[in-house]
This record gives structure tokens, sequence and C-alpha cells, in this order.
């Protein structure tokens, strides 16, 4: 055994990462001394950086006053407010929001709220899911099994429900086929769709499950115009729930609070998480529509599912400070102001590069996806492992990106995602650029040579 070892159970086993022992704005500070530019907030996470002093203020009143109660005794005030704040204006009729500690936990709730909500409707044999390939929908089981992530899934498939089924992404640049115009393009993803519902039987299909903007799995991957609409279409023609996953694309970071904003539909059920709370405190919400919860609540009166951090006081204060910073410093316009630049710096320095195949995103969440061969689209043989190593190379280099593999199929595939604070300025999203530039240049020349 080394002489060193850490007692934490990190991802890596082999090794112990660097302690972070400060941050300030869009930098985390090491124990070693560097300073890193968190150029992907984490995991999509930190949208207002680190040590905001108006969110750290308002846990530390918090705390004083009340840090936990359970929910099966009390409710919170901040819990009451950052509703309120949410849903209060009902946005496409979302209604209600239920407080949980992470994505995972808001997918797993609006899985459940689904199927309850057809119990308590007289249509129990509603018990089917589709969702896409190449999604991500969370870790725990429920939400494994509705991803599409197919590494992620593989070891604990024997596990893994068999209530949902995988359509084809709505992935231009790997599934659209040659000469296919968009609205082609669309078209068959919702005949695709159309015909998995018929083939599980209308009237059993609870859900369709997807990420207005795919996330880790296949880096910042946006819809073509019209495929929502389709989609929403096709679910209330059968009576099927449209269900989007808004972990980490939704709370402002795609330059609308929420991501479907842009898509000129509204969910039945939302999941948030990441950019709700900053990474002040894990939280993240499902946000359920009237109509769902008025079923409910006329019926059983109940929705059977909990955990013992529902609502957690202190993180509902930490989130309610962050969405009140975004809303009082007008971040939303920052986003798009911020995202447009992202946008060009990224096309300036890469748009040409004969390893980057593809340039895509929204706001301030994009990604770049580098390839063996421009003209092909073929992929690097995953043995090289060149997500990791442009990791490890921007790390070195003080940036800190969320590269991500298996980005066509699970298996082949690279891509690196950028999720800047919301905070971020011009300067330094021009020092993110840079240094991601020199990072793949440098593993780049590595690898062919």
């Amino acid at each position: 055994m080394a002489a060193r070892t850490s007692r934490v159970l990190h991802r890596s086993l082999r090794e112990t990462p660097p302690k972070a022992i400060g941050g300030e704005g869009v930098y985390l500070f090491a124990e070693d001394g560097r300073r890193v530019i968190d150029a992907s907030g984490g995991a999509a996470v930190s949208c207002l950086g680190h040590q905001h002093p108006r969110v750290i203020a308002a846990m530390a009143k918090q705390a004083s006053t009340l840090a936990y109660a359970h929910t099966a005794f009390f409710s919170s005030e901040p819990a009451e407010a950052l509703a309120e704040t949410l849903v209060g204006h009902e946005p496409g009729g979302l209604a209600y929001a239920y407080f949980v500690s992470g994505g995972s936990e808001a997918i797993e709730a609006s899985i459940k709220l689904a199927r309850q909500y057809f119990i308590e409707r007289g249509e129990p044999q509603r018990q089917h899911f589709i969702a896409r390939r190449q999604s991500y929908h969370g870790n725990t089981l429920g939400a494994l099994a509705a991803g599409g992530n197919t590494w992620r899934r593989a070891p604990y498939a024997p596990l893994l429900s068999g209530a949902f089924s995988h359509v084809t992404p709505a992935f231009a640049y790997h599934e659209k086929h040659e000469g296919e115009s968009d609205a082609q393009f669309v078209a068959r993803l919702a005949a695709e769709l159309e015909a998995e519902f018929q083939r599980l039987g209308p009237d059993t299909v609870a859900a369709f499950l997807a990420e207005p903007v795919v996330g880790a799995t296949a880096g910042a991957v946006t819809a073509p115009d019209g495929y929502f609409k389709a989609v929403r279409e096709i679910c209330d023609r059968h009576g099927a729930l449209l269900v989007l996953d808004e972990v980490m694309s939704g709370m402002g970071r795609t330059g609308t609070t929420h991501a479907w904003e842009q898509e000129g539909v509204a969910p039945d059920i939302q999941a948030i998480a990441k950019g709700l709370g900053g990474g002040y405190q894990p939280i993240g919400a499902m946000l359920a529509s009237g109509k769902i919860i008025d079923t409910i609540r006329s019926g059983s009166g109940a929705f059977q599912h909990g955990h013992t951090y529902l609502a957690h006081p202190l993180a509902c204060a930490a989130a309610l400070a962050v969405q009140d910073v975004i809303r009082e410093d007008r971040l939303l316009d920052r986003v798009k102001e911020r995202g447009k630049q992202l946008e060009q710096r990224l096309t300036e320095r890469f748009g040409n590069h004969r390893h980057i195949g593809d340039i895509r995103g929204r706001g301030l969440f994009w990604a770049i996806e580098l390839v063996a061969d421009r003209a092909g689209r073929t992929s690097f043989d995953p043995a090289l492992k060149l997500n990791q190593k442009i990791k490890a190379e921007a790390f070195a280099n003080g940036l800190g990106c969320y590269p991500g593999g298996g980005t066509v199929d699970g298996a082949r595939g690279d891509h690196v995602l950028l999720a800047p604070p919301y905070i971020a300025s011009a300067a330094e999203i021009d020092l993110i650029v840079d240094k991601l530039g020199t990072a793949v240049d440098n593993v780049l020349r590595s690898v062919n040579h």
C-alpha cells in the first residue's frame, strides 16, 4: 500500500486528486498553489463561480436560524420562497416544485410521478417510458435505465428495468443522412418515435424523456428546429407525458431560464439541478404541471415517494440566493452575450482545425468534437483515451474542462464540454479558449508522433 493513501473513495482508485482549498469567481485554488480556471463549472454546476458573497451571506443567515426540518412535519420559508420564484408564475403550466438533493433524484421523482399519475387516472397499463440513445439521465438505477449511455449502463445492465426503450437521438452531426434536410431528419425521427409508440402499444406509454440540449454523454447537442414540437405532438396524440431533463442545460445555462423556452414547447414534468443551486448546496428539483398534481390531490392525496433531505432549508436558501443574483444582475443577458463570444472564439480557434469535426452548443454550453478524419467524421481509436489526455493537459495548464468519451455510440468518439460560470468576463472567455486550444494541440501532437 502506498505510504499516503486517502480514505476518501475517489473517482480514481489509483490516484488522489489535488485538494481544492479555496475559490473566487471563475477560479479554484489548489493546495499546491495552482489557480485553475473553472471553464466547465465543475459539471455545469457553478453558474455563479465560487464564493459569491451574496450566496455565502444567505447561507450563513439561514444556518443561524434553521438548518434542517423534516418535511413530514414542517415546511420552511426558504422552500416556500424558492418554489414561488420557480413556479409562482406557472411557466409553461409548471405549477409545483419538489425539492431533492440532485439531478438523479429529480429524474427518479419524475419517473415515479408520471407512473403514479396514470395509476390515479385509471390507466395502470401505462408502464413504458421512451428515451433516446446517447442520453444521460442520472446514476441511480431508475435514472440509469432511462438513460442511453452505453458505458455507464453496461456493468449494471442485469439490474436495469425493461420499462425503458430508446430511439435515435436528434444528433445531426452523426445521425443525419447524406443529403437529408433538417426537416426531413426531424420527420424521420418523429416517424421512429411514432413507430416505437405503436410497437409498445400507444396506451401503454407513460412518457417520452429527453434532454433539450444533451449534456455530458454527447456534448452540448442541440436538436434541429421543430424536433421538440414534433415530439410534443406525438405525446399529446397518444396521451403520454413529455418529461424534459434540464439538469445540466436548465436554469439559464442556454440563455433562457429553461432550455425548452427556445423550442416552443413546454413539458409536463421537468427535472432541474446543477444551475439551480450553483454548487453552494446539493439541490435539485422536479417541476410538475398543475394537471398532474391536481389529479393526485383529488385521488390518493399524496405523492408516494420521498427522501430524508427533501426541501432542505439550507439548500433552498442557497438556491434562492443564486436565483436572486441571476435575476437581479440580469445574468441571462450576460449568458447570451458571452455565449456569442464563446461560439465566435471557438469557431476562430477550431473552425479549420483538421481534427475538430463539430463545434456545437447554445448560451454558455458548448462542445468541440474531435475526429481523426473530418471528411469521414471518423473518431480516434478509443484506446488512445484522447479526451482524458486533454483533460489532464488542460488541468496541468490551469484549465478545468469537461471532456467525455463514447460521444458517437457509447464507445467511439471524443468531445470536450465547456460550461463557464455566467459571471465570466470577456477576457476570461478568451483565456478559456486559448488554454483549451493549447491543450488540444499538445495532446494531438503527442498522439500523432
